[in-house]
């Protein structure tokens, strides 16, 4: 008894490369046997056509949009209260933060240092009042500038509050501890790129 399914499979295979042959070989159903292989032409396949990449921010993590930018950079990410110091587009350090808190919120967007300063004075906003260097002073030992609206400054300091490190407590500033504060200037400069992330 012969398997009628095998038999089918096998009819139907044949009548498919029938139908191709006779397709290729064009009116006359005749294939020329003195054509040699080399001289039969393909049909040419187009290339796709492929949108544009695009916005790379979309594709890459952040860390990979700086490949090529070599030296030093700051990125605060302000969901994690952290700054992140890259060099040579490596990360080399990271330092809990205080950032500022509701209606003071530190901005975001592209920054870089713009002063430095040892052992700074700080000037009360609204007495004017000025308090010198020394434990007392809300700056601590260093400041480090990158923003200003020709009237206020935000910047990296120090603090002798220490316990508002991690906290949203500041009025726009980025406070560290004082360990830290030094640290960090001692590894910047002015025109250091200050990213200021969500």
């Amino acid at each position: 008894m012969r398997d009628t399914g095998k038999l089918r499979s096998r009819c139907l295979s044949l009548a498919l490369l029938s139908i191709a042959v006779s397709v290729g070989l064009g009116n006359t159903g005749k294939a020329n046997a003195s054509l040699p292989t080399s001289q039969i032409e393909l049909m040419p396949v187009p290339e796709p056509q492929l949108p544009p990449l695009g916005d790379l921010s979309k594709y890459l993590p952040p860390e990979e949009l700086y490949r090529e930018e070599w030296g030093t950079r700051l990125v605060i990410r302000l969901g994690d209260r952290r700054v992140y110091l890259y060099k040579n587009n490596q990360l080399t350090a990271s330092y809990p933060i205080a950032i500022g808190k509701d209606g003071w919120e530190t901005p975001t967007g592209e920054y870089e240092v713009m002063e430095m300063i040892r052992d700074p004075a700080w000037e009360h906003p609204w007495t004017g009042e000025i308090v010198p260097p020394g434990p007392d002073n809300p700056l601590g030992a260093r400041w480090i500038g990158f923003w200003t609206d020709g009237t206020n400054y935000i910047g990296f300091h120090g603090t002798p509050n220490e316990n508002s490190v991690g906290n949203a407590a500041s009025h726009g500033c980025i406070r560290m501890y004082n360990k830290d504060i030094l640290m960090l200037f001692a590894q910047v400069d002015v025109g250091t790129p200050v990213k200021v992330e969500p």
